[in-house]
């Protein structure tokens, strides 16, 4: 027991386990109003899927500059820097609240670009309402993800896990209120799980600031602050350096899966409807990965502002190993309860049908899908997030996505060839991702060799 409790196995995954929950708590947000609204009708969860569609890429873009929040402030806890981690915070939380007030006017202005994605015309008109309640929680969203990455960066992860997992009653209670209209509140429907979302987002930003500013634990971060919460060109430079390569490097990903599922919404409203409980199905599983992949950057982070390349090597070779195991018994549980998963979304028999049929296709992916977010997490760890952008856009957008529009078109596949491309895509991204970091690891793990050899 000792033995494992030494290993870079569990050292990563008792980091990863309050984030991987906070993820699925997250994750659980968007199911549940996915389960709530699809009771409604199938048109309904078209729409929600239509707008979660088409606010992903940004979203995602904008969760990317977060990222650079926790990994220098992970690098400088390595060094025990205090000082600079409180200046990362400042800095780090000025450009993502930018970024976020950015990405929001943006979804709020264009919403009416859902009248020209070929999609079913009351479809498109249930959504555009929604689309303009989302748009607003964007900006309290990515402001509480901006604080969760520096506690988690510090590797204080209960505390956005705890907020995140208080926020499931609380969405699930205000939709019940506001989409069905109880309690004599207004039967809002689809726009009663934007204003959940909305309220419930800008609840737990809130919260989780107060917490930093006022709990002893980053009482130490707080009262430098007269010192270190001043913006620095040379900062914001360095979070941007990191943070737009991984912004674009997380929306190659999530814009491939976006435009397929606008893509499946040309077919039908039904197609589109079983996309997207496969999608959030798939999504809720990634989760684990994404928690994992976040974890191991942290870790690789801290090792790295050390330059300890054999802690990151064994973090690496452990971590990846871990994705394996979890992404095959996602696919055994995807293959074994592909009849069941539909029912907790939609009772409609043809969208239970396809969706159980996608599910097949989502088992086939679940270990290429986590590998490929560890190698990218690793990838971050280690400051390398140019190339393995360019990577990853070849793996979506040259191979994944045109595999999969031939497959549904032009071989009248349909959604499965959809999917089908996800393999495809997902693949690739895995073994280009892994294979760089192994070379990279060899790289100046051989490096030191010859310099220490040189030394002697």
């Amino acid at each position: 027991m000792n033995n494992w409790k030494d290993s870079e196995a569990y050292k990563t995954i008792h980091l990863a386990v309050p984030v991987i929950i906070g993820e699925l708590a997250q994750m659980s947000l968007h199911l549940i109003d996915t389960a709530m609204v699809g009771a409604i009708s199938y048109r309904h969860l078209a729409a929600a899927a239509l707008v979660m569609n088409a606010v992903n890429i940004p979203f995602v873009i904008g969760m990317g500059m977060t990222i650079s929040v926790s990994q220098l402030v992970s690098m400088a806890n390595g060094r025990q820097d205090t000082e600079q981690v409180s200046h990362y915070l400042f800095n780090g939380f000025f450009l993502c609240t930018l970024f976020a007030i950015i990405i929001s006017l943006c979804l709020v202005l264009g919403r009416s670009i859902l009248f020209h994605l070929g999609q079913d015309p009351e479809v498109a008109q249930l959504a555009y309402p929604f689309m303009r309640l989302v748009g607003f929680s964007i900006i309290p969203m990515l402001l509480f993800m901006t604080l969760k990455q520096f506690t988690d960066g510090l590797e204080y992860t209960r505390t956005a896990m705890m907020l995140s997992l208080g926020a499931l009653p609380v969405n699930a209670f205000l939709n019940w209120l506001l989409i069905y209209g109880n309690w004599g509140f207004p039967r809002l429907e689809l726009a009663g799980a934007g204003w959940a979302t909305l309220i419930t987002r800008t609840l737990i930003f809130i919260v989780l600031g107060l917490i930093i500013l006022k709990h002893g634990t980053f009482r130490k971060y707080m009262v430098i602050s007269h010192r270190q919460w001043k913006l620095n060109k040379h900062t914001l430079l360095k979070l941007l350096h990191i943070g737009v390569p991984s912004s674009l490097q997380l929306g190659m990903e999530v814009s491939a899966f976006a435009v397929s599922g606008i893509i499946i919404g040309t077919i039908s409203a039904l197609a589109q409807a079983a996309h997207q409980i496969a999608l959030s199905c798939a999504s809720f599983t990634f989760m684990v990965s994404m928690g994992l992949s976040q974890a191991c950057s942290i870790r690789v982070s801290n090792a790295f502002g050390r330059s300890d390349w054999y802690r990151i090597r064994l973090i690496g070779r452990s971590t990846l190993i871990t994705a394996l195991i979890y992404g095959s018994i996602c696919a055994l549980c995807f293959i074994i309860f592909r009849w069941q998963l539909p029912e907790l979304f939609n009772k409609d028999p043809e969208v239970m049908h396809l969706t159980a049929i996608l599910l097949l296709f989502a088992a086939v992916f679940q270990i290429s899908d986590s590998t490929q977010a560890i190698g990218a997490g690793l990838l971050r760890g280690i400051k390398d997030v140019k190339i393995p952008t360019l990577l990853v856009t070849i793996a979506y957008w040259v191979i994944g996505l045109p595999v999969g529009y031939v497959l549904a078109f032009h071989f009248g596949m349909r959604a499965p060839g959809i999917w089908l491309g996800f393999i495809a895509g997902l693949t690739m991204a895995s073994f280009l991702l892994v294979i760089r970091f192994v070379r990279m690891v060899n790289r100046q793990e051989l490096s030191e060799k010859q310099f220490h050899t040189g030394q002697k």
